[in-house]
């Protein structure tokens, strides 16, 4: 039997034409969910606590098809907390670059709890409102089961608070987290928005009951 002696690079040629065929589909598909993000956070922001959009509304909004929502999505549930998840990674982010706007850990913890309750402001409000109406577990604000919004943004405080002082950063900061959604939860479900001196005590109270007496100090304003 003759042998090709560039079949080898054959071989690498086919598997590089492979690759670049996966990635082209890989970069379609991302862009069919997020579309489908997209879509489905637009139409229930418009439709907010009133009803809850069907599969076939979304697909619309987005300019897809129903084979398309499938393709990633096995139920409209799984699409929900898909939204939950792109939501928490997105008020990190905002999160984490108000907070290296702070130069101390009593500031950092400051900008933390401000940053979170924002999402008690106007549209931010009706937004997750309109999300976590439709995942159907008000409680999710607080976080019961995956995403959990709090776990993921106590991350950020982990830091701040083993430079006061705390002897357990990690679970100090996922009691202030808890504390602080809490609020957010209130204030989202009541429809009504936390004021300056709200965000202090709520700073205060966290460095109070997580931090050594000696790290007390006056909260930081931005």
């Amino acid at each position: 039997m003759n042998e090709n002696p560039a079949s080898g690079q054959v071989g690498d040629v086919a598997s590089r034409i492979a690759q670049r065929s996966l990635a082209k589909r890989g970069a379609g598909y991302a862009d069919e969910v997020r579309r489908l993000l997209d879509a489905a956070l637009g139409v229930m922001k418009r439709r907010g606590t009133t009803s809850r959009p069907r599969v076939a509304d979304i697909v619309t909004a987005a300019g897809l098809s129903n084979d398309a929502f499938y393709r990633h999505f096995p139920s409209k549930d799984a699409l929900v907390a898909a939204l939950l998840e792109d939501g928490t990674e997105r008020l990190y982010s905002y999160v984490a670059h108000q907070m290296g706007k702070e130069p101390t850990p009593e500031g950092k913890v400051y900008r933390w709890v401000r940053s979170v309750l924002s999402q008690a402001y106007a549209e931010s409000a009706a937004t997750t409102r309109a999300v976590l109406w439709n995942a159907g577990a008000v409680s999710e604000i607080i976080g019961s089961a995956p995403p959990v919004p709090s776990d993921r943004l106590a991350e950020l405080l982990r830091e701040p608070l083993r430079e006061l002082g705390s002897a357990d950063p990690a679970f100090d900061a996922s009691l202030a987290a808890y504390t602080a959604f809490g609020k957010l939860g209130s204030y989202v479900w009541s429809e009504t928005q936390p004021t300056d001196h709200d965000t202090e005590r709520i700073t205060a109270f966290c460095l109070r009951a997580l931090t050594p007496p000696h790290a007390q100090s006056a909260v930081s304003k931005a």
